[in-house]
C-alpha cells in the first residue's frame, strides 16, 4: 500500500508539471540570438582587413621589384651610352692627334724648304 500511494504522488506531480509553461525561457532565446551574429561579424572584419593588409604589402613588393628593374634598365642603357660616347671621344681624339701630327710634318717640311732657299 505504501507503494501505491508513493507512485500515485509521482505521477501526479509529473502531470502538474508537464502542464505549465515556462514563459521565462521564450524571452531570453530571440535576445541572445541576435548578440551571436554580431560576434561573428566582427572576426570577418578582422581577416577582411588582415587580407586587405596582406594584398596591399604584396602589391608594394611588386611594384619595388618592378622599380628595381626599371633602375637595372637604366644604369645599363646609361652604361652603354657613357661607352659609346667614350668609344666616339676616343676615336676623334685620334683622329685629332692623326690630324695634329700631320700638320706638324707639314709644318717641319715647310720650315726645312725654306731654310734651303
Amino acid at each position: 500500500m505504501k507503494h501505491s500511494l508513493l507512485v500515485a504522488a509521482l505521477v501526479a506531480l509529473a502531470v502538474s508539471a508537464c502542464g505549465k509553461k515556462e514563459e521565462v525561457a521564450a524571452p531570453v532565446a530571440p535576445v541572445v540570438a541576435p548578440a551571436a551574429p554580431v560576434v561573428e561579424q566582427q572576426p570577418t572584419a578582422v581577416e577582411a582587413a588582415k587580407e586587405e593588409a596582406a594584398a596591399a604589402v604584396e602589391a608594394t613588393k611588386e611594384a619595388g621589384d618592378a622599380a628595381v628593374e626599371a633602375a637595372k634598365d637604366a644604369a645599363e642603357a646609361t652604361t652603354e651610352a657613357a661607352k659609346e660616347a667614350a668609344d666616339a671621344a676616343v676615336e676623334a681624339a685620334k683622329e685629332g692627334t692623326a690630324a695634329a701630327a700631320d700638320a706638324v710634318k707639314d709644318a717641319a717640311e715647310a720650315t726645312k724648304e725654306a731654310v734651303q732657299k
